[in-house]
């Protein structure tokens, strides 16, 4: 274990004038708070925060970070609260402990949801002060390196899948990658020791049969360089197990089929050497094609700048090769806590070191930290803590490709991203509008894959908006957040209308009259800011109309009726008040948007039921559902006859239902059981134009076959004709459509 002296004389190495009292004290309060507790190890507990502090001083963290990581744990597992650590170091440090607190309470419940919920919380928590996020990591992988000592094999399992999930990737997505590397092996080999252990095996053997091969390549380029005056230093480095594996099982192939088991990491003075040491390389060895990366000119998100390139070696071995300068190593290596390390980058040398305690960098100018305002953004917009973690992971574990706007604007993007990402990734409302895109010049469709260093011109129209189908179109989490946020926002709007509607039903079913004054009582008593949010409560079916009217009119009495009178009132109230009179027409009812059905919709159609435009229709209100639509005729609503205030009266939006849009209905037949028989139907749907979704046998014998066939048609009428034909078929028994399961 560390001791005081040894800590604060690691911090005052990299910042002399650090506040040496404040490390003292931290050490001091932790070491005394902490106590006798012990860990699984049976190590003192205070072992752990020490050893998370001496992780961070190898960062060059500033005072307040190792004095947080001193602290991280008072809180949570002491007597200590917010307050003492506030009055005896400062608001800094509290306010970083008790975000770092937070995330370690957050993992104790770390399950099934919950899990999901627990990473949005950590994002929001870490884009406040990136420096939470780096002591929590340092905590993650000094937990990670002692998890052997935990006796339970399940919960060795649950922490490292967590870690080899969220943290690692996270580490990478910050630049961190000596952090990410290190979590994923120590993952690895709690979730998978036979594989790791092989692959050891296996790595040992051939470093063996290789001899001297890695020393004799890096001398090799140290004096080829060496000639052309070049300073570099050039190592020779050995994938790790767990990259290998990943390797070897997203291509399907062997150990022994990688070529790129062993690199050279080339370090250099400064960027102009980067890019001479590369063609020195190129002039004197063949490179493979495809192969050449230039990630100083695109850096990537996470702010890594190298230069990539895989060469015909010595000895006519394939040899991939990384160029960088010393600051890019930094960086590469240690991620946005190599900005704490320096004060001018300016002319690409590398700065002198803080002379001074080292204070936080602009975080608003460092591309991984903006990213996680991207996140936060994305939180912002609602959903599911599911999606979001779909989302965030669609952003964490995809390569890059680089594209431009016509201005010159370089937009990064995940490989596989669409155009349609491209317009989200410029901004929420181009995307929200683009109709399409140009791609080097020519027309394309939005769904069209990217590829490195295209241009693209976004084409938008003022009354364009997202569909549903734009969901499967693109790649990254911040379209499909986009996207999903615009469908659900025109979903509450839905719900509104149709909980207005059904409120006013409900009033009027029960003789009295209704008014928003009125409805303003039951705000108070039911808990709710204004009357759209009520509506929309009542349209989700997560409150009742009914109990709006006894919150409003406590003194009112519901009338009760007969199960049949309940449902012959609600039928004539719903499709035509009056004999012969017809609903459709009626300007009060509920129109069946053209979306009905959709993703985002508040409405929906009832499982296997299969209403046409002109049929009569009806809408129950069902809690957490939103309106599901029956056809007026089926016997399923008799289950709702009790509760009048469900139904809601519904009409097909008829003027704007396109010709072209097809719905699905159900047909019941009985064929003749001949050769050619269906093919004589086939042909007729074909030629009054409808479709046929799907075909199944219910019942076979010698004479007959009876089918049920899913088609698609335009509306009753369509389906009517079409059966009027079907049945003077001589091929044909008989024929009847199906619009509930109960007719079948």
């Amino acid at each position: 274990m560390m001791r005081q002296y040894e800590l604060v004389d690691r911090v005052t190495d990299y910042a002399p004038h650090a506040n040496e009292d404040l490390l003292n004290r931290a050490y001091v309060f932790a070491t005394q708070k902490h106590g006798d507790q012990k860990r699984a190890s049976g190590d003192p507990y205070f072992s752990h925060p020490i050893e998370v502090a001496g992780i961070l001083t190898d960062l060059r963290l500033d005072t307040a970070s190792i004095a947080t990581a001193l602290l991280h744990d008072t809180i949570e597992d002491t007597d200590t609260d917010y307050e003492e650590i506030e009055s005896l170091f400062g608001e800094e440090i509290a306010k970083l402990v008790d975000g770092v607190t937070k995330l370690s309470r957050l993992e104790l419940s770390s399950e099934g949801s919950a899990h999901a919920e627990n990473f949005r919380k950590l994002l929001l928590a870490t884009a406040e002060d990136i420096r939470i996020l780096l002591v929590k990591l340092a905590d993650r992988l000094h937990n990670m390196r002692t998890l052997y000592f935990i006796p339970s094999e399940a919960k060795r399992r649950r922490i490292a899948e967590e870690t080899l999930d969220i943290y690692a990737p996270l580490a990478g997505r910050i630049g961190m990658q000596n952090f990410r590397e290190e979590l994923e092996d120590l993952s690895f080999s709690h979730i998978n020791p036979q594989a790791r252990d092989l692959i050891k095996d296996r790595l040992a053997s051939l470093q063996k049969n290789s001899g001297t091969q890695l020393d004799d390549i890096s001398y090799t380029f140290y004096n080829l360089l060496a000639e052309h005056d070049i300073r570099a230093h050039v190592v020779g480095r050995q994938k790790s197990p767990f990259s290998i594996w990943r390797k070897m099982q997203s291509k399907s192939i062997s150990l022994e089929q990688l070529s790129d088991i062993f690199g050279y990491r080339i370090i250099v003075e400064n960027e102009d050497d980067c890019y001479r040491a590369l063609g020195v390389l190129h002039r004197q060895y063949n490179y493979v094609q495809g192969r050449y990366k230039d990630y100083i000119s695109t850096p990537k998100l996470n702010g890594y700048r190298s230069l990539h390139t895989t060469i015909i070696g010595p000895d006519n071995k394939r040899v991939e090769v990384q160029i960088r300068d010393k600051q890019m190593e930094s960086v590469a290596e240690n991620g946005i806590a190599a900005h704490w390390w320096y004060k001018d980058l300016g002319d690409g040398h590398i700065g002198e070191l803080f002379d001074t305690t080292p204070a936080s960098p602009d975080m608003e100018t460092i591309e991984p930290f903006q990213w996680l305002r991207d996140m936060v953004a994305q939180i912002r917009r609602g959903g599911t803590a599911e999606e979001f973690l779909e989302n965030t992971k669609l952003e964490l574990f995809n390569d890059q490709v680089f594209c431009f706007t016509p201005k010159g604007r370089l937009i990064s993007l995940p490989h596989g991203a669409t155009a349609l990402d491209f317009a989200y990734a410029v901004h929420t409302q181009i995307g929200n509008s683009c109709v399409g895109a140009r791609i080097n010049g020519r027309k394309l469709p939005l769904r069209t894959t990217l590829n490195n260093g295209d241009e693209i011109e976004i084409i938008r129209a003022d009354d364009a908006a997202p569909r549903e189908t734009w969901l499967h179109q693109v790649k990254t989490g911040k379209a499909k957040s986009a996207i999903r946020h615009y469908l659900r926002e025109g979903e509450a709007a839905t719900y509104a209308g149709l909980g207005k509607r059904m409120v006013y039903n409900s009033f009027e079913s029960e003789g009295e009259t209704c008014n928003p004054t009125l409805l303003e009582r039951a705000l108070g008593v039911m808990d709710f800011d204004n009357l759209e949010s009520l509506y929309a409560a009542i349209g989700r079916g997560d409150v009742s109309a009914t109990n709006v009217l006894q919150a409003v009119l406590p003194e009112h009495k519901i009338q009760k009726s007969d199960k049949r009178r309940g449902l012959a009132g609600a039928v004539r109230s719903l499709i035509g008040r009056g004999k012969g009179e017809d609903i459709q027409g009626d300007p009060s009812s509920v129109v069946l948007p053209v979306g009905a059905g959709r993703y985002g919709s508040a409405i929906r159609f009832a499982p296997d039921h299969f209403p046409l435009p002109q049929d009569k229709i009806v809408g129950i209100t069902t809690a957490g559902a939103g309106l599901i639509v029956y056809p007026a005729s089926s016997p399923a609503l008799d289950e709702y006859s009790d509760t009048p205030e469900r139904w809601v009266q519904m009409r097909w939006d008829m003027d704007n239902i396109s010709r072209e849009r097809l719905f699905q209905g159900r047909l019941l037949v009985s064929v003749i059981n001949r050769t050619g028989s269906l093919s004589a139907i086939t042909q007729t749907f074909a030629d009054f134009g409808a479709n046929i979704a799907n075909l199944s046998i219910t019942q076979r014998n010698d004479d007959f076959c009876d089918l049920i066939i899913d088609i698609e048609v335009r509306d009753v009428p369509h389906v009517s004709k079409l059966i009027d034909v079907l049945k003077g078929s001589s091929v044909i028994s008989s024929i009847e459509r199906i619009t509930s399961p109960q007719q079948e």
